[in-house]
């Protein structure tokens, strides 16, 4: 009987998580970017299949007309997701017009998905057409209208008109401003220093490319071996360091952890030339002043999406060598292994991605406004039309969030690192032995057996999980992997205390990641506490913390957040 109802509990924790990670469905690449041709493009496919499937045309139209049928006639159960946040207002539940509007839109949305669904178009074809046709519908929704929004109207009344002439202002603001995007944040709210990127510390290290924040231990011993942090090269480094109770780094000092973290140099035209090798170079600089100042002989590595990608490289790097200058590595949201979900992206032709390299080239680098904008449209409803609503129909200021502001603090590629990560991800690089090259060595990520945890956002539209879950298996020696119920940036930025948490682990990689996650065992709360314990064991032994950061060699320069993070 223990047995049964174990297996019950099991079958339904696996059926929740697998209605999670259907969400993680990748979209188009930040990197490659989204062009109005491959829309309209995709848009001629699913036309092309309406005129070579009439029959089904017309079996959905019927379909359709019955449905609506229902929802006039006030019969119709046809609801939003749960996760759809546009139709909370009770109004669409309480007032009969408004409620048929809702099933109605609904009822029209099923039924062109259901006619893409049924199309003779490939799986991968399909795919785009759904992105297309969201993109198409969201648009649309009555949601974004002013008497299609109800919520918005009785905004309107209560305040004698203010609100259309504040949501006019801010109109105007974001087309001077934001380039036309609805703004996301805020900005006049944080500063990087005073409210952001606060942990105490100092500079103790500096080249052309970044710069070494050494922080201040906040208890009186800590472990000996130091852990050392590498941001994404496509954002700014205090998303490590964002505020209080969200600061990565304030939670590994006040658990007796030594902690330095990588500041990248956001690139101008003039370092185009950067690539793979000048990054790889610049971090083998900051690991030799890590280890001067601590007087230990190795660290541990940890990196997030594109800082993952580069510490991999750094890895196979040394593994090549012999080198065992990194004792243990962590790996957050990164896919090195595209083989199940592609983050390569949907549109992601031979055209597009030779179009995305001549475009960087020309500037000499891809702008983050650039890549902002194709993560919005990722998600528009969340991130486009929710901040077209708040801001144009409720006329309300954006919100003041650290984690938007953070994500809207753009930063730049160079030129010669955007073309060599596509060629990365379209060539599947890492996941061949010897197919990329770090500093003159041929890479093979099977020869890197330092201990390895890898962590994972079920709900991750950037890097999906079960690319991130190859990553994990693509290494030599122990890998920990672990699956946050989140998405992309709050899988990362995921403080213990958050009743609503829960992350799944499994210590058998099977080779199927459903298979995986079918016999995971779910533990409440965040990763953070599991990645304490298991970074205690490969940070050696406690000694008495040091009296001041940096060391003769190494001197203590520019307060933390140093002066890279601020430039430009």
């Amino acid at each position: 009987m223990r047995s049964t109802e174990e297996a019950t509990v099991r079958n339904t924790r696996a059926n929740d998580a697998a209605a999670l990670a259907a969400n993680g469905t990748p979209g188009p690449n930040p990197f490659v970017g989204l062009r109005p041709c491959d829309i309209l493009a995709t848009v001629q496919q699913v036309c092309a299949q309406a005129l070579r499937q009439p029959s089904l045309v017309l079996e959905q139209e019927a379909a359709l007309v019955r449905d609506l049928m229902e929802v006039f006639g006030g019969s119709a159960d046809c609801k939003p997701p749960k996760s759809d946040r546009r139709f909370s207002d009770p109004a669409w539940r309480d007032m009969p017009i408004y409620r048929m509007t809702m099933q109605g839109y609904v009822t029209w949305c099923n039924a062109l998905t259901g006619f893409v669904e049924r199309s003779a178009l490939d799986a991968k074809s399909k795919d785009r057409a759904q992105f297309v046709l969201s993109l198409f519908t969201d648009a649309v929704s009555p949601t974004n209208t002013l008497l299609g929004n109800p919520a918005a109207l009785k905004k309107v009344m209560d305040s004698g008109g203010a609100s259309l002439l504040g949501g006019l202002r801010n109109l105007v603001m974001d087309i001077l401003q934001n380039q036309g995007m609805p703004a996301q944040v805020n900005k006049t709210a944080f500063k990087v220093g005073e409210n952001l990127g606060t942990s105490p510390g100092a500079v103790v290290f500096r080249n052309e490319v970044l710069e070494l924040i050494q922080y201040a231990p906040a208890t009186e011993r800590v472990f000996a071996r130091a852990q050392l942090i590498v941001p994404p090269q496509i954002n700014k480094f205090y998303v490590f360091d964002l505020s209080d109770g969200k600061s990565i780094v304030d939670y590994l000092v006040k658990s007796e952890f030594q902690v330095f973290v990588v500041s990248w140099r956001n690139p101008t035209a003039e370092q185009s030339h950067w690539d793979l090798d000048t990054y790889v170079a610049a971090l083998l600089e900051a690991i030799a002043a890590v280890r001067e100042i601590t007087g230990h002989d190795d660290v541990n590595l940890h990196g997030a999406c594109s800082g993952a990608m580069t510490i991999s490289a750094l890895l196979g790097h040394l593994a090549s060598r012999g080198d065992t200058s990194v004792h243990a590595a962590t790996l957050m949201v990164a896919v090195l292994d595209n083989t199940a979900d592609s983050q390569i992206g949907l549109f992601a032709t031979p055209e597009m991605i030779a179009a995305a390299k001549q475009n960087s080239t020309s500037k000499g680098v891809l702008a983050g406004e650039e890549m902002g904008r194709v993560f919005a449209w990722m998600r528009s409803n969340d991130l486009v039309w929710h901040y077209w609503v708040n801001n144009y129909l409720l006329g309300k200021a954006p919100p003041a969030f650290d984690i938007l502001y953070w994500n809207n603090d753009a930063t730049r590629l160079p030129a010669r690192l955007h073309g060599q990560l596509l060629d990365i991800f379209t060539g599947n690089l890492f996941s061949k032995p010897g197919a990329l090259s770090v500093l003159g060595t041929p890479i093979d990520l099977s020869e890197v057996t330092c201990e390895k945890y890898v962590v994972a956002g079920m709900t991750d539209h950037i890097t999906p999980w079960k690319g991130v879950y190859n990553t994990a298996r693509a290494f030599g020696g122990t890998t920990r992997f672990v699956l946050s119920s989140a998405g992309h940036i709050q899988s990362l930025i995921n403080p213990p205390g958050n009743p609503k948490a829960q992350f799944f682990l499994n210590p058998d990689l099977d080779t199927d990641a459903d298979a995986w996650l079918a016999n995971a065992v779910a533990e409440k709360d965040s990763w953070w506490d599991d990645w304490r314990k298991w970074l205690a064991g490969q940070s050696g032994e406690r000694r008495v913390a040091p009296a001041a950061v940096g060391s003769a060699r190494h001197p203590s320069g520019a307060k933390a957040p140093g002066t890279y993070v601020v430039e430009a």
